[in-house]
């Protein structure tokens, strides 16, 4: 048995203890700091974002706070390679913290909701550096035997968010005072570069190869202006304007996917876009997925409040039980292997698929039906928990699957891909909801319609997850 063979069963002996032990657990909760202080903002956005409208308006463009943080987030997502090799990892976290305080405060003092979608933007692009950078740096800081709980660990992140976003937005809105929910954000964002500079390695420990002198600018000005066109067409309006939206939408993201063939500067590992690819399978079924939850919690908190009569903190906890599920499956399934591991991911779709079915029927009806409201809670759990049996597992294969020139870049492009998921998920969820909802025809917003609308076109992501893992996901 070689010495490679040796430590790998030495670090699978270990389990959880080599994520949390000695140094790596100093390392372990810079990377989560990370990755929850995008999560909670997440969470406290959303819980707040019905006070924010009732304040300064501007319902038609309530999808658009989540589309503009996330295309920003792709940006930011998509410089992590270069800021990492240019000023390390100690450099790149307080680059990425700082944008992410200034845009907090953004958010706190906006007068309009103009205002707000500019600091959200702001708040975005330092949200996407710091979850690239936790993702890109688990090939650095862990041996591969754990890459799988690293992932697992990350992921489960957003699902610990859960027990400070809703409360703190929830609090914060009820007390009619929703700037300071954004301004606390902006002070948490200035301390996590402390950490950093206490547990993540300097400089001179990052591969310097994985330096460019190019970034694939082309391909990100195309994405941005896809995300802008397909949010624009998804806004109140003439049938005609929601047609050239995602008409205009479809003609660049056919020109991003051109362009990321032929260039060899690419946002994309290559080989992505090839449907005998490996890679390329494993990236669709992790964005379908990840957009069943991403795309559902947007809206959640307005519908609770609407239908079921929920204050902001009750909507708030509620809406994060998807969250809570993903964790509770990412850590259990975690340490499976096997046959067990291809049933558990096999599993995952078709959970989540069932889950978005009965909230079509549940959540639309009246809030005194008990029977709905326990079903609805229950949906939203196991809804989560099958994107946590499998898109954990998604993501650590695909590092495992990358060649060596490209490991870097795919590590870091996990989660640029699901930030594009979200964007133009968030963008058609827009659409959807002010379609269904009749959001600036008569001035009356139909809820119960919109909601069945929304998860009858989500459900079509685990139907597709489904339709890809048919042949065998392995």
């Amino acid at each position: 048995m070689s010495a490679a063979d040796i430590e790998r069963l030495e670090y699978r002996d270990k389990g959880w203890r080599a994520l949390v032990s000695g140094r790596t657990r100093l390392v372990s909760l810079a990377l989560c700091a990370g990755v929850a202080l995008h999560a909670v903002n997440l969470y406290v956005s959303t819980t707040i974002l019905p006070s924010v409208v009732q304040d300064i308006g501007g319902l038609e463009y309530y999808a658009w706070n989540t589309t503009m943080f996330v295309a920003a987030s792709i940006l930011g997502a998509t410089l992590s390679s270069r800021l990492l090799a240019d000023v390390g990892p100690r450099g790149a976290y307080a680059l990425g913290s700082g944008a992410f305080a200034v845009g907090s405060a953004a958010c706190a003092l906006a007068p309009t909701m103009a205002m707000m979608l500019a600091g959200r933007s702001i708040q975005g692009l330092g949200g996407g550096l710091l979850l690239a950078l936790a993702f890109a740096l688990v090939r650095r800081v862990y041996p591969e035997p754990v890459w799988s709980r690293a992932m697992a660990l990350l992921s489960s992140t957003w699902g610990m968010a859960t027990l400070l976003g809703p409360a703190a937005g929830g609090v914060f809105a009820e007390m009619g005072n929703w700037r300071a929910a954004f301004g606390s954000i902006a002070i948490a964002a200035l301390l996590l570069p402390v950490l950093a500079a206490r547990a993540l390695p300097r400089h001179e420990a990052v591969l310097r190869s994985a330096r460019g002198d190019n970034l694939p600018w082309p391909q990100l000005v195309l994405l941005l202006a896809a995300v802008v066109a397909v949010s624009w067409g998804s806004l109140p309006g003439s049938v005609m304007q929601t047609l050239g939206g995602l008409a205009s939408a479809a003609i660049l993201v056919h020109a991003i996917v051109r362009l990321e063939v032929r260039s060899p500067c690419r946002v994309l590992p290559q080989g992505v876009f090839s449907r005998c690819s490996p890679i390329g399978q494993l990236y669709g079924l992790s964005v379908l997925m990840a957009a069943t939850v991403t795309c559902t919690e947007i809206f959640l908190p307005l519908f609770l409040q609407d239908l079921k009569g929920f204050s902001p903190l009750a909507a708030g906890y509620v809406a994060a039980l998807m969250s809570a599920g993903w964790t509770l499956a990412a850590i259990a399934s975690a340490s499976l292997r096997g046959h067990w591991l291809d049933r558990a991911v096999r599993l995952g779709p078709f959970l989540s698929l069932a889950s978005l079915i009965a909230l079509m029927g549940a959540l639309p009806m009246p809030p005194e039906s008990e029977l709905a409201g326990a079903v609805t809670l229950c949906a939203l759990v196991a809804s989560g928990m099958g994107v946590g049996l499998a898109y954990p597992h998604f993501c650590a294969r695909i590092m495992q699957v990358a060649t060596h020139e490209q490991a870097d870049q795919a590590s870091a492009s996990i989660m640029t891909v699901q930030l594009c998921a979200t964007a133009f998920g968030a963008a058609l969820a827009g659409l959807v909801v002010n379609l269904a909802g009749g959001v600036g025809d008569t001035g009356v917003f139909n809820a119960g319609n919109a909601a069945r609308w929304l998860f009858a076109v989500i459900a079509l992501a685990p139907i597709a997850c489904i339709g890809v893992m048919w042949k065998g996901w392995r």
